[in-house]
């Protein structure tokens, strides 16, 4: 049983190469798919059901009984039934005692019940041994193969042996089996697949929230502020230059608030003087999402990339450099050539390559598949040593952007700064408090704390009362010797 199966092989196998027999309860779609994976890595599988003469579209080479007749040929039963049918198990009590029951099954709603679906049938049938297994799973994981679904199949029961049978089934299967711990862990097994997108949920209404107000703002300046003063149209404005200007301003945003969350830690760490406290709920979560919002951080900077990439070919850019060159030749006149600008030209594109370079650079080594390739040292290298210069290659991309304009009153509208000064509110905060942290006093500090030593702490303070009566003894033994 330590080898797993592979989808080549034949759905029917002769006897000599079959391993235990294994009954499912329940001939629906994963009742179904799960004898078929069997079946093709060797086992054999048989069917109970309450209507085995009924039952049809099931692989070959399985049996189809009664429950309480198919109960009888296995000491592992895989109950593929959803709750509200598990009133039979209570005629089926004394046929069950001391055999495994793996329930699969799963609630329509998260907390649908006091207790899990594997508590209560833990009750219905006490003297069974409940394994809670395979609800991660879908049917149709099991027929594509599980390279096209997750891998990892978690398990949970109470007793032990029970358990590493299970695991050792899961495994023949080809997957991964996550030891849950006991049976009590089956209700957050249950809730799991029920999740939408746990950890994306917060970084995707984040970044929808950042989009919606900057476009707005955006819109107030350039688009209604020019039409009530000037009386022009700028609506055109709507399809790409606005949005070229919300998806930077978004990305860089996010960038800083995957920072943003250590920068806080910290800074509680020194105010408290200790590691071993607690952070405060919400913050825990942001840290938790970090990843996350990297990842969305750098689908906006894709996006502004490929906006960017556009722009020579619009029609408005094109007629302003017709209209630009037509008047220069009607006039007879030319723009004498900025040193000045150019260099800050050149270095806005520059900083905004090696920025979204590196940033690119960060979203490939969060991938699995990579990040387990590399030690903890050189993923904590490129995720914090490279991901503050990512941050201030960026910064520094949107206020070479600025150039001259930075802090120009011409360039508000109603009271209103630019889209990309509000922008760099976060992302500066976080590059200069960082940069107050590392400052060689403040650090040393920072790293005693997340090596355990505590400020006002007992057992610092006797720690060093016994390093110190450690050495005056060691003074006093030297001495007698002399």
């Amino acid at each position: 049983m330590e080898n797993s199966c592979t989808n080549a092989l034949p759905l029917t196998v002769n006897s000599s190469q079959k391993k235990e027999t294994v009954c499912i309860f329940g001939t629906g779609d994963f009742g179904r798919s799960l004898g078929l994976k069997m079946l093709q890595c060797g086992y054999a599988v048989v069917f109970g059901s309450r209507n085995p003469q009924m039952s049809s579209l099931l692989p070959s080479g399985a049996e189809v009984l009664s429950y309480s007749e198919a109960a009888q040929k296995s000491d592992v039963i895989i109950v593929a039934i959803h709750r509200d049918h598990y009133n039979f198990f209570i005629d089926l009590i004394e046929v069950l005692h001391g055999k495994i029951l793996v329930d699969v099954s799963n609630n329509l709603k998260i907390n649908q019940y006091p207790e899990s679906n594997a508590e209560y049938l833990a009750q219905l049938v006490p003297g069974a041994h409940v394994v809670k297994a395979f609800n991660t799973i879908s049917a149709w994981a099991l027929q594509s193969g599980a390279l096209d679904a997750s891998r990892q199949v978690f398990v949970c029961g109470n007793d032990t042996n029970a358990k590493h049978r299970v695991m050792d089934i899961v495994r023949a299967l080809g997957l991964t089996p996550l030891d849950q711990g006991s049976l009590i862990a089956a209700k957050e097994i249950e809730n799991y697949p029920l999740q939408l997108f746990p950890m994306w949920r917060f970084p995707f209404c984040l970044s929808a929230a950042l989009c919606v107000f900057f476009f707005f703002y955006c819109v107030i300046r350039d688009i209604i502020y020019p039409y009530v003063h000037k009386k022009e149209n700028h609506i055109f404005r709507l399809a790409i230059s606005i949005p070229n200007r919300v998806f930077p301003i978004t990305a860089l945003i996010l960038l800083a608030l995957v920072y943003l969350p250590g920068v806080i830690a910290a800074i509680l760490q020194l105010y408290r003087g200790t590691k071993y406290q607690r952070f405060p709920a919400w913050l825990d979560h942001w840290m938790l999402c970090r990843k996350q919002l990297g990842l969305v951080a750098l689908g906006f900077a894709f996006l502004h990339a490929i906006y960017t990439l556009v722009i020579p070919i619009r029609y408005y850019v094109r007629w302003r450099l017709r209209n630009v060159t037509v008047t220069q030749v009607i006039n007879k006149k030319d723009d004498p050539f900025s040193t000045s600008s150019a260099l800050l030209g050149d270095s806005y594109v520059s900083l905004g390559i090696l920025g979204f370079f590196l940033f690119v650079l960060l979203g490939i080594t969060s991938l699995p598949s990579v990040s387990n390739m590399v030690n903890w040292r050189e993923f904590r290298f490129v995720q914090s040593k490279l991901g503050y210069l990512t941050l201030a290659l960026c910064t520094a991309h949107t206020l070479v952007y600025g150039g001259k304009r930075f802090l120009s009153s011409t360039a508000l509208r109603w009271y209103l700064p630019s889209a990309y000064i509000l922008a760099l509110i976060i992302p500066c905060t976080v590059l200069v408090v960082k940069f107050i942290l590392i400052i060689p006093c403040i650090d040393k500090t920072l790293t005693r704390i997340r090596q355990g030593w505590e400020r006002n702490s007992t057992s610092s303070k006797s720690l060093l009362l016994g390093k110190s009566d450690v050495s005056s003894k060691v003074e006093r033994t030297w001495a007698s010797e002399i």
